[in-house]
């Protein structure tokens, strides 16, 4: 066999040469671009990651001025008019260092802080829909630039919040712990609704919402767990968006300080001990400290003297013997409590004409002063008997004195009669021609215009019968909640039995209008709540928010304000390098 040998001539060898050459210098340049890609990617990451950590940084700066303002918000310290102390305030721990923070204006280690510089009266941007209160507006911005990086990233964060005072009559119904509403008749509540717990709502015939309602835990369709009373049901109706109630939303709390317990905020109405400043932010807080005038009884006597504002100074007596618009030798028989009590009795009618005649020129002092004339009583009854109840009452109240009136005590507080209502109209709700006013104790009685101390001592309910009545002022006191009590079960008897009652009111009004504030359980007034048809029967409940309170300058003197600092808006802005 003959073999035969192929030839390849140079030209193919010399193209195949340049093949791998062409296809070397491709992969060549390929990894070339892919190295350079994957470079510039790494660089890109890089600065993106400098820069957002600027940002977290920029803004941990921020919040720590925040944190320092809310405090001394909440502690009634802050001062619009000495900003200097929180803009000093940068962040010094461990990341910090890597960062050099400045205000935005030039100066570092500084944020840019901005504030009103008094209380504005606003409405506030935030969970609670249509809420207002007094505002301080306020700006914090700080810059935050890395060290030891070839990235000039600095970073800027602005954040517009507001430490905002909240009037907590402004709701028609607000509570500081569970809040529980099951009428047996249909109710309309015509203004907003709190509560810093539970809302447990489960309305027999019907219950109508006509505003918001927020609860800082949750709703619950039902009765409370240990309520032993057992109806029927018909589901609540909300009216206002989102026609439905909304939970989870942050605690609205008194400025006494860290602690808000129910336990703790009873002291603003108690006697503050001599130990306590004040001008501490639960001795500010307290009614005793703030009323115009502080009526003191003891089983010996009885003072009045200006308030805190005054120096509690002495107020000459002006009637024989002691003060005209005081009484003390009274007594009635409470027959949920089961004992008679020792009354500090506040005339109403007597003490406008008192603040005309003899106490004129106090009340001048008053205007003077405190821009405003007297306006609020603070009363504290010393006399105690285990066998008796000590208890304020207020009455001859129609009228109230130009400018308003509060009076606050730590005992039960009863008012009887028409309260605040020149002109009274069975079921109106018009309340043009009151003045602003609330009652503040431990619980509150209302007695109608057919209360008699000595026919109603122990009397059998029927021989207790009620006349229609009107009441126009904010409530705000204890309740004795429910529970179980050595295996007992008790209800206390919801917001429509929140106001007491110790009269057969079959038939009759009580036109009630106003804010009704429940904060602590009740110290002295703590018999358990029992249903109509032993100690009293319900009235017909004409009752309303008073809308009034939706204007600032109609208030209840001395109204306590909850306090919030609500966020605004949060902006990332060009930083000064």
């Amino acid at each position: 066999m003959n073999t035969q040998h192929i030839r390849r001539k140079k030209s193919q060898k010399a193209y195949a040469l340049l093949m791998v050459l062409v296809m070397a210098s491709v992969s060549i340049l390929l990894y070339s671009g892919a190295a350079r890609w994957t470079s510039g990617s790494a660089i890109v990451n890089d600065r993106n990651n400098t820069y957002n950590a600027s940002v977290a940084a920029a803004e941990g700066a921020s919040e720590q001025v925040l944190a320092y303002m809310t405090r001394d918000f909440f502690n009634q310290s802050y001062d619009p008019n000495r900003l200097g102390q929180y803009t000093v305030l940068v962040p010094t721990n461990d990341w910090a260092a890597h960062y050099e923070f400045s205000d935005g204006l030039g100066a570092v280690n500084r944020t840019y802080v901005s504030s009103t510089t008094s209380l504005q009266v606003t409405n506030i941007d935030s969970e609670f829909p249509g809420l207002y209160g007094m505002v301080y507006a306020c700006r914090v911005q700080s810059n935050a630039k890395p060290l030891g990086t070839p990235y000039l990233m600095a970073a800027g964060v602005a954040q517009d919040i507001q430490l905002a005072s909240i009037p907590v009559f402004q709701f028609a119904i607000f509570y500081g712990m569970d809040l529980e509403i099951n009428p047996g008749p249909v109710m309309k509540i015509t203004g907003k609704v709190h509560s810093n717990a539970n809302i447990y709502t489960a309305p027999v015939a019907g219950l109508e919402y006509m505003d918001t309602v927020t609860a800082v835990e949750h709703v619950y369709n039902n009765r409370h767990p240990d309520d032993p009373t057992i109806t029927a049901k018909v589901a609540p109706v909300y009216d206002a968006p989102p026609k439905s109630p909304i939970e989870g939303v942050s605690t609205l709390t008194l400025p006494i300080g860290t602690n808000n317990n129910p336990a703790e905020v009873a002291k603003i109405i108690q006697v503050p001990p001599s130990s306590e400043s004040p001008l501490s932010p639960l001795g500010k807080a307290r009614y005793y400290n703030q009323c115009d005038l502080v009526i003191t009884t003891t089983s010996t006597n009885v003072t009045v003297a200006a308030g805190n504002w005054y120096s509690f100074a002495a107020v000459v007596p002006d009637a024989s013997p002691g003060y005209s618009f005081v009484k003390t030798n009274a007594s009635f028989y409470d027959a949920r409590e089961g004992k008679n009590t020792f009354v500090t009795d506040v005339d109403i009618a007597a003490l406008g004409k008192w603040m005309t005649n003899a106490g004129a020129g106090l009340n001048t002092l008053a205007l003077a002063r405190n821009g405003h004339r007297l306006n609020s009583i603070y009363v504290d009854d010393r006399r105690a008997n285990a066998s008796k109840l000590t208890v304020v009452r207020v009455s001859n109240g129609q009228t109230l004195p130009p400018n308003g009136l509060t009076v606050a005590t730590q005992l039960p507080i009863y008012v009887q009669g028409n309260f605040n209502a020149p002109i009274t109209i069975p079921g109106s709700t018009n309340t043009t021609t009151s003045k602003p006013s609330s009652l503040v104790g431990d619980a509150i009685t209302v007695l109608s215009v057919n209360w008699s101390d000595y026919t109603n001592a122990r009397k059998t309910m029927s021989q207790r019968p009620a006349l229609d009545t009107t009441v126009n002022a904010a409530f705000l006191a204890g309740i004795v909640q429910t529970t179980n009590s050595n295996g007992v079960k008790h209800y206390s008897g919801g917001v429509e039995n929140f106001p007491r009652f110790l009269e057969d009111w079959s038939g009759k009004t009580l036109t009630y209008n106003g804010s009704m504030v429940v904060l602590f359980a009740s110290q002295s007034a703590t018999q358990f709540w029992i249903g109509p048809g032993t100690y009293y029967n319900a009235p017909n409940r004409q009752w309303a928010f008073d809308q009034n309170f939706l204007n600032f300058t109609k208030l209840p003197p001395l109204t306590p304000m909850v306090r919030k600092l609500v966020r605004g808006q949060w902006n990332v802005v060009a930083a000064v390098p």
